[in-house]
């Protein structure tokens, strides 16, 4: 039955799918970035134990992204979105009135859920979105891509400045003004998504492990992975590189602000840029900028950091060189799925995705956290962690290389 309001969607508006993922980063933002501070401050837990917290958050999302790409594949990406922020919802009210340590971490999890359920939902939605936009002579689906990458990127910056807003009220309000932004996404979204979605029989039993019978897609989300995990060093490395060089957990906020600022001014032009060369070009050169920007570092490992603001130096390299490679990379790579993928799978070829990229980082967290303890101090041993992250993404830009070269003769 429709609302009074409501009328039959058939296609998607793709700035719908941008302004749903401003606000999600919103809403995420706001509330789990100082979740450890209430878990350790407020729950009066471990480091350990909130390690193990946070830890099933993130692996609750990652590790579940394809088994919702595949449920959006299956009952249409409209209700797997709903569901998501639907449990979303639940997750932070369990934050916001657990008392016990139980919910505490069933409402982390079910976050990480409800982020497995809507997100690649809503990217298979904005690659068919984008096809259609670009089959008519309009925007290219790189450009939506780059674009929805941008808004994420303007979220990411303004949650955190409104959680901060509330924490001095308690992290509990800040969980449930985030569960208030999921409910006003939700009922927006219950108006502006597509309300069905028609496939043959056979699309409909297609299995989501079928994804994993494609060789070539098999490389490519291995190849792909390389780069989740050097992301994920921005959390991991580059607070070691700060220390290294005698900064603080202050020194991080401006390198964040300079990594945010690059992607909301010159992500756009990238894209436009990656599409012209095309992906057999923009994915290895990616890549090797990713590659570099361990280089980087590790070309001043071994030295006393240098006086004043100059010490900052090497990781500001390090920030400005793995996000260019994430402007160039991540458009083309997100535009670059539907060549494997039939409209039927996008979902769980997107899922797949993000859940191969999940475990890059749970395995690279293990190998790596350890050795970076060398990086914390000036010597020859604190080279050694950097070129070994420096390896993968040069690696996968070999990989793509030869990967490109195959699809295009073929």
């Amino acid at each position: 039955m429709f609302l009074p309001f409501q009328r039959p969607v058939t296609h998607v508006w793709p700035p719908v799918l941008l302004g749903s993922q401003f606000v999600f980063n919103i809403g995420f933002y706001a509330v789990v970035p100082f979740l450890a501070l209430f878990l350790r401050d407020d729950m009066l837990l471990s480091g350990g134990a909130i390690g193990l917290v946070l830890g099933l958050r993130t692996f609750s999302q990652q590790g579940m992204f394809i088994v919702g790409g595949a449920l959006s594949d299956r009952f249409g990406a409209r209700v797997v979105i709903l569901w998501g922020c639907f449990i979303r919802i639940a997750g932070y009210l369990l934050l916001a009135f657990g008392h016990a340590l139980w919910p505490i971490v069933l409402g982390a999890c079910l976050t990480g859920i409800g982020g497995a359920l809507f997100s690649p939902s809503i990217e298979a939605l904005l690659a068919k979105a984008g096809q259609q936009s670009e089959a008519s002579g309009k925007r290219s689906r790189a450009e939506w891509f780059a674009l929805f990458a941008v808004c994420g990127e303007l979220g990411a910056v303004l949650g955190p400045v409104l959680g901060a807003l509330f924490t001095g009220l308690g992290f509990r309000l800040v969980a449930f003004a985030g569960a208030a932004i999921f409910l006003l996404a939700l009922i927006i979204l219950s108006v502006c998504l597509p309300r069905s979605e028609t496939r043959p029989p056979s699309q409909q039993r297609t299995a989501w492990w079928g994804v994993l019978r494609q060789p070539r897609f098999v490389v490519f989300i291995i190849a792909y992975s390389s780069w989740l995990l050097s992301y994920n060093q921005l959390y991991l490395a580059l607070p070691v590189e700060i220390q290294r060089a005698g900064g603080d957990e202050k020194d991080l906020g401006p390198l964040f602000m300079l990594a945010s600022l690059l992607v909301i001014t010159l992500q756009l032009p990238l894209a436009r840029f990656a599409r012209v060369i095309g992906p057999a070009w923009s994915l290895p050169a990616s890549f090797v900028l990713v590659s570099a920007s361990f280089l980087s570092v590790a070309l001043f490992a071994a030295h006393e950091p240098s006086a004043g603001w100059l010490r900052l130096l090497p990781a500001a390299c390090f920030v400005t060189l793995l996000t260019f490679g994430q402007m160039l990379l991540v458009p083309a790579a997100k535009d670059f799925i539907p060549r494997f993928a039939e409209e039927a799978t996008l979902g769980a070829h997107y899922g797949a995705l993000a859940s191969a990229g999940g475990c890059a980082v749970l395995a690279g967290n293990i190998l790596f956290g350890g050795l970076l303890d060398r990086a914390l101090t000036p010597s020859t041993e604190a080279i050694t962690p950097w070129l070994l992250l420096a390896l993968f993404p040069f690696c996968s830009a070999g990989i793509l290389t030869l990967l490109c070269r195959q699809m295009r003769s073929r």
